[in-house]
């Protein structure tokens, strides 16, 4: 064992390295806080029933009825406790504090791959920093996309593991490429793991090439062979979750519409406009090399010299005030809605790019080429819509997935790796003179282009978002009517933006030319391989670091308990929580921007909005029917929304009112109404009496008694017992009678009982579910078991057992191999 450590010691070393640069960056946890990250406090309000109901029972429900009036929890939070993936996960957690878990897999895979490539430890550390320090990844770590980031730092893992196969090695390559897959897909983010799997495509395309041109055939399918049987491997050990995200997608916002007619939702997949929503600007890919070419953040000017401070000061606006109305003024001016911050890949690793594509001969160039192309490419969806919508239209799954610029976290890996492969290609070459005249060219192509944002930015970029014209018109109605001081508000913008562009361009030249001058006394025999290695390793950190810390930043960090206290009970909603009724629903009219986008309420209420990316179709067909032009009332009380939140238009002040016609937890109708189709049924309950007559789609027509004749009066129903995927209701009535239950209607796991006995249910209403009961007096149960988890669970246990027993195994006979980790040609 001591010469294990003796032989790894560098790894290991390095590895700390990174844990301490992961802890350091988040030195507030060290001080007892807390990252602070928005889609993290949603995903608090979307689980919070779960995770009660798991604290008094012990296990977590399937089904949650926190938000837009029920859905599967497949997609808020599952536990899949036969996956062993789970576990290491649940480890890493519990070892690392958030995020220093997340930038430690960044940091660890990206060198993984790097040594893969045989690049000495020291220059694969330096790498892996330009990697996982690309601000993207951070600032997804900002805003709380945790499965997100987990899904892109396992991709370096799985590009190393695949080369490891391709390159002589099968079984271990297999092996490790099995883990590392099962590891990205239990993250559950299944956009990523699609982006890589096209890349890697292409990869594949490329060695087969290689394979034939150089007769190579057999061990290249060999090596197919062994992959093809990890991804199985993989695939098997996560079928749970793909079960079920693959049933619950087709019934999802994701998958085919219902209506035809009157409705605003594509035939299947997503909106394309609401897919192209965040494309990426073709000069936006400036901000690559220079962070704030394109103004940064959507957040205005905060310096004390922003020259919209000056102009609003110059006007006689209190020093303070115009402070607080420059901030007003955003400074990105690309037209994505929002941004959290550039795709920054660091100035010294465009150059280093540059230069890679110029002198690497390894092949595996092309492939980093050919991604970073594609991953470019699709980025820019609005703006390349005849490439973009070729994809959309016609491959599989790419009409699943929004926010098309996410794609460039390919060209995220692909710079680094070929920048630092440069490095490497410097260091062994023979023939320094013809490599410094390559260094020279890539000098020449990044630090001009980078000069030539200094002196005449404009030459190049507007500065001036699309809708600048609005904006200024916008200025001058604000300034009533002043359109002199409108104009010279939004000059100053623009001069704000070029300022900031151009001492960003300032910044990434001096970058440059330091790792310029670092190969150059390299070639010239001024430094040796270590001290270039290291160099290299503290220029990318402070480069990378220092604009990280513009998204990531110490303050992001509060007081545990000041996260706890995220969600403040208001007055009305302790008046609602006292409410001893177990199953009622409540619409908060006040969320912002809209009830339907915003999980705070399912905090404390089962709610008829909230907010989730994939909701069921049928209820997002529901929302613009029946509540985009105005709330539908017999919507809502056919929802059992027994409590009703609004604010005051002139105060604001919050205020509740109880609904006293919701129609309860269950109930008995007069009548059934049929409809043809889903059209037809929409328009039936967009006015309709909920409480006495059901619309039902002629479909079901079979499962309904056409003797019912009358209704009994006397007949009731009530809800027993709550559990959110187990309800239990009791029955009487002297007459068969059709009930009608607010509780929304899912086929693919739902089953209902009448004394023990599965019996046929159907929908009404559009999302709710009924059923024909039987004279006398009966028990009813809708219990939430669906085949695709518990079945999955099993075929889980099942691939996870053959992998650790596959990874036991090869690891048992790696380590009877001389030498150090990775040492093995790649």
């Amino acid at each position: 064992m001591s010469n294990w450590f003796k032989r790894n010691g560098i790894h290991l070393a390095i590895i700390g390295v990174f844990i301490a640069l992961g802890f350091f960056y988040c030195a507030p946890v060290f001080q007892g806080k807390a990252l602070f990250q928005s889609d993290v406090m949603q995903a608090q309000g979307m689980q919070r029933e779960i995770m009660s109901v798991k604290e008094k029972t012990g296990k977590a429900p399937l089904w949650t009825n926190s938000m837009f009036g029920g859905m599967p929890a497949y997609q808020i939070w599952v536990p899949y406790p036969t996956n062993v993936t789970t576990y290491v996960i649940s480890t890493l957690k519990a070892v690392f504090p958030n995020p220093v878990d997340t930038i430690l897999l960044y940091l660890v895979g990206a060198y993984f791959l790097l040594c893969v490539l045989r690049l000495n430890p020291w220059l694969a550390a330096a790498g892996a920093i330009a990697y996982a320090f690309s601000s993207y990844n951070f600032i997804i770590i900002d805003a709380g996309h945790a499965n997100q980031a987990y899904a892109i730092a396992f991709f370096a893992p799985i590009i190393a593991s695949i080369l490891l196969a391709f390159r002589g090695r099968p079984l271990l390559g297999a092996t490790l490429t099995a883990f590392f897959l099962a590891m990205e897909i239990r993250t559950n983010h299944i956009q990523m793991t699609y982006y890589l799997m096209l890349a890697i495509l292409i990869w594949v395309g490329i060695e087969l090439y290689h394979a034939i041109k150089e007769n190579q055939t057999k061990p290249f399918f060999k090596a197919i062979g062994y992959l093809a049987a990890a991804t199985v491997l993989a695939v098997v050990v996560n079928a749970a979750m793909l079960w079920t995200t693959y049933e619950y997608g087709n019934e999802s916002i994701r998958g085919k519409s219902n209506l035809t007619q009157h409705t605003t939702e594509p035939s299947n997949g997503l909106d394309k406009d609401y897919a192209y929503q965040y494309s990426q600007g073709i000069g936006e890919c400036f901000t690559f090399l220079i962070p704030n070419a394109y103004g940064g953040t959507s957040s205005g000017p905060t310096n004390s010299d922003s020259n919209v401070l000056k102009v609003l000061t110059d006007k006689g606006i209190d020093p303070n005030q115009a402070q607080s109305l420059a901030q007003q003024f955003p400074l990105y001016w690309g037209d994505k809605p929002i941004i959290g911050g550039p795709w920054y890949f660091g100035a010294a690793v465009c150059f280093l790019f540059v230069l890679g594509l110029l002198i690497v001969k390894n092949r595996l160039k092309w492939w980093l080429l050919g991604a970073t192309l594609l991953s470019l490419l699709l980025s820019f969806g609005q703006h390349l819509t005849f490439i973009s919508d070729l994809f959309f239209n016609y491959f599989p799954l790419y009409n699943k997935f929004r926010t098309v610029e996410s794609i460039l976290v390919i060209a995220a890996l692909c710079f680094p790796v070929l920048a630092f492969m440069a490095i490497q290609e410097v260091i062994s070459s023979t023939d320094k003179s013809f490599i410094f005249k390559k260094v020279k060219l890539a000098l020449y192509i990044t630090g001009g282009l980078t000069l030539l944002m200094i002196v005449v930015p404009s030459v190049l970029l507007s500065f001036k978002s699309p809708e600048h014209q609005n904006f200024v018109a916008q200025l001058t109605q604000m300034a009533g009517g002043d359109s002199a001081f409108a104009n010279n508000l939004a000059n100053a913008l623009v001069q704000d933006r070029i300022s900031l562009e151009r001492a960003d361009a300032i910044r990434s030249l001096i970058f440059i030319l330091i790792a310029f001058g670092l190969l150059w006394a390299f070639v010239k025999q001024k430094v040796n391989v270590t001290v270039l290695s290291i160099a290299f390793l503290l220029l990318t950190l402070v480069d990378m670091w220092t604009v990280d810390k513009r998204y990531l930043k110490d303050s992001n960090f509060v007081d545990k308990e000041d996260l706890q206290q995220s969600f403040q009970q208001r007055e009305v909603d302790q008046f609602i929580l006292r409410d001893t009724d177990p199953d009622y629903r409540v619409f908060d009219a006040t969320l912002s921007p809209t009830p339907f986008s915003n999980a705070t309420a399912s905090y404390f209420h089962k709610t008829v909005g909230g907010y989730h990316a994939a909701k069921l179709k049928r209820f997002q067909e529901l929302i613009e029917s029946q509540f985009s032009k105005s709330v539908n009332q017999d919507v809502l009380d056919m929802l059992n929304t027994k409590y009703i939140i609004t604010a005051d238009p002139k105060t604001q002040a919050v205020g509740m009112q109880v609904n006293q016609t919701a129609c309860g937890h269950a109930w008995f109708v007069k009548s059934v109404k049929y409809a043809k189709n889903a059209d037809e049924e929409m328009q039936a309950i967009s006015s309709f009496d909920p409480k006495n007559e059901a619309i039902v789609d002629e479909r079901y027509h079979n499962l309904l008694n056409n003797k019912i004749t009358s209704l009994d009066e006397a007949a009731t129903i009530k809800l027993l017992s709550y559990n959110p995927d187990h309800l239990v209701y009791e029955t009487g009535s002297t007459t068969n009678q059709v009930a009608v239950f607010s509780e929304i209607y899912y086929d693919k796991g739902w089953k209902m009982l009448i004394d023990g006995v599965e019996k046929p249910y159907f929908r009404a209403d559009y999302v709710l579910r009924a059923a024909e009961i039987p004279v006398g007096n009966h028990k009813i149960e809708f219990v939430f078991h669906p085949t695709s988890y518990y079945t999955g669970e099993g075929i889980s246990l099942a691939g996870s057992a053959a992998l650790v027993l596959l990874l036991v195994g090869v690891g048992y006979a790696e380590s009877k191999k001389k030498g150090p980790l990775l040492n093995k040609e790649a």
